[in-house]
């Protein structure tokens, strides 16, 4: 762990691609140096990116992987997009460095990046131009080129940083697993079937050194970790940069780990389908996990392994709402490491926001009671779309004891993960995320064809109601269907007993985003807009206790201070019927 020199708190800050290019500014002039004030900083970048993930530089270096393997006939689109990944950045660069005064205070740090950026950019178009001779690319070559996405985002937000009066200093990660573990291939492997899930612990001891050689200056570390033996994006996935800042959160002993998004935090529901969708100010650590493992994109769940071990605290912010408070996850309450700071608020100053001790009570306003964070009502609903529902029922000379066994071969095989399972003796229901290559799933049915007659369904999604120890909510299940089923939506497949955080039902994909609001309606009970105006629009309930009032006022001969000719001719025709009584 890193030796804290100065008595401020250690806070790691990552920061999304889609983040850094629509407001790098605001990141290097506002929020950054705001939060510096008060903390020893550490910045995670992850490569630049557009309003869509399909635009963005990874995507981009994944299409020029493509071209490479490609060969010579794709040479000058290869050439051409590498181009473009340069001139992207160094367009996001000049824009920064607009400001002339800006521009003669800064020429130096401003002409070394730009040289930096034009020879990474060379050096990949060389790389790639030699790997089209041979025509594919090993996972560890496709590793090489995906990591100088983070790499050039780093260089760019250092220099930002640094013409800004703060000093940072750009941190690549992309030879630490050589460092740790050697440069054969055959160790690292070894390595990692050693050491299983502390592999990370090790990797965070080493970016532990890295920051220290950064001095004073704000370390801006790459999101990409590592050319990995079977590569960072077969082993993690695209959220390697989250399980990156949570590694640098251990190897400082970090006070809190910060995710900066373009979203408040995590809602109830997505609000973009579910418009009364509510920010929730906090969720267990495994609610996190599961609302990302089905659909909504809120954070990895090695990220979360990461954190809950060493009891550090994460909250998601809003880069266009620096000031909000935004979602925070605690370590679970079981866990053996030591409560962590909570809440940050600001404490009036314009300096850094500070953060403050968590209060049981704060759990409990939102939800959760008692030692174990039960729930009486789920957290969220979220959807999973793309799905594929296969139905394979064993033939009658397929020894029923080893069914499961083929089947789940079949998908290893494959390589087609699975979300949902239901079985029986001789039939099971898998819902599946429909592959990327159609000819995957042909090759799926004709393997499972050999033991079973199959069926596969396309067009469908998965409905997944979260909720921290929903196994204990008694009646939350039957609340559910009933919901569905006053909707008519049919069930295809529903899925519990492994899970104490979730209840998860296949159903058509049209029926999805109506399935999401019954549920957030009558399960989570938060009302629709529709019904919350409703409840400010006078009926026939308020006139009848007005009727009353009324009455009741005028019996006791009380002067009013509305005049009669203001009363509503409801109010006039009830008055005369009084008046008429009191006259017998």
């Amino acid at each position: 762990m890193v030796a804290v020199t100065q008595t401020k708190p250690w806070l790691v800050q990552k920061y999304g691609g889609t983040s850094l290019g629509k407001l790098l500014d605001t990141i290097c002039c506002k929020i950054i140096p705001q939060y510096n004030a008060g903390h020893n900083l550490i910045v995670v970048c992850s490569a630049f990116s557009g309003t869509l993930k399909a635009s963005g530089t990874t995507s981009l270096l994944l299409q020029c992987i493509t071209y490479a393997e490609e060969g010579f006939d794709a040479q000058k689109r290869l050439i051409d997009l590498v181009d473009l990944i340069k001139d992207n950045h160094l367009a996001v660069l000049k824009a920064f460095m607009s400001s002339h005064a800006r521009t003669a205070a800064h020429s130096r740090i401003y002409e070394e990046t730009v040289h930096g950026v034009q020879n990474e950019c060379e050096g990949l178009k060389k790389f790639l131009l030699a790997a089209q001779i041979i025509g594919e690319l090993s996972a560890r070559s496709k590793d090489r080129v995906i990591s100088l996405g983070e790499k050039l985002a780093c260089m760019i937000v250092a220099a930002c940083l640094s013409c800004n009066g703060t000093p940072a200093k750009a941190v690549c990660l992309d030879n630490i697993i050589s460092s740790a573990f050697g440069s054969s291939i055959n160790d690292q492997v070894a390595a990692f079937e050693r050491l299983g899930p502390r592999l990370y612990r090790v990797l965070a001891d080493q970016i532990a050194g890295r920051i220290r050689e950064c001095g004073n200056a704000i370390p801006i570390v790459t999101g990409f970790f590592g050319i990995m033996p079977d590569s960072l994006l077969q082993t993690v996935g695209r959220g390697y940069s989250d399980l990156c800042a949570a590694m640098c959160a251990v190897a400082v002993g970090a006070e809190e780990l910060q995710i900066w998004k373009e979203v408040d935090g995590i809602f109830t529901a997505d609000p973009r389908k579910v418009p009364s969708a509510r920010l929730l100010s906090t969720v267990t650590a495994e609610e996190a996990t599961e609302l990302t493992y089905y659909g909504s994109e809120v954070i990895h769940p090695l990220t979360m392994d990461q954190i809950r071990d060493a009891g550090i605290p994460l909250r998601l912010k809003n880069v266009f709402k620096p000031s909000g408070n935004g979602t925070i996850i605690y370590p679970s309450m079981d866990s053996s490491a030591p409560n962590s700071p909570a809440s940050a608020s600001s404490d009036g100053s314009e300096g850094s926001p500070r953060v403050i001790a968590p209060l049981s009570s704060f759990m409990l306003e939102n939800g959760y009671h008692g030692a174990q964070q039960e729930r009486r009502r789920p957290t969220a609903v979220t959807v999973k779309d793309d799905i594929l529902l296969i139905n394979v029922v064993c033939n009658r000379n397929t020894k029923s004891q080893g069914f499961l066994t083929q089947v789940f071969d079949r998908l290893e095989r494959t390589k087609i993960p699975v979300d949902l399972v239901a079985t029986s003796e001789r039939h099971v229901s898998l819902a599946v995320q429909a592959p990327s290559d159609p000819s995957a799933l042909l090759r799926l049915r004709e393997e499972l064809e050999r033991f079973g007659q199959v069926a596969i369904t396309s067009h469908m999604s998965i409905v997944t109601v979260v909720g921290h120890k929903m196994r204990n909510m008694v009646g939350v299940s039957n609340e559910i269907l009933s919901a569905l089923a006053s909707a008519q939506i049919d069930i295809y497949l529903i899925s519990q007993g492994a899970s104490k955080v979730n209840i998860s039902l296949v159903v058509e994909a049209d029926n999805a985003l109506a399935a999401m609001n019954a549920i957030h309606s009558e399960v989570l009970k938060i009302p629709t807009h529709r019904e919350q105006e409703n409840r400010f629009i006078p009926g026939k309930t308020f006139f009848s206790f007005g009727f009353c009032l009324f009455d009741y006022l005028v019996s006791l001969h009380l002067p009013l201070a509305l005049p009669r000719h203001e009363l509503p001719f409801q109010i006039h025709t009830n008055t005369h019927k009084h008046t008429h009584r009191e006259r017998k």
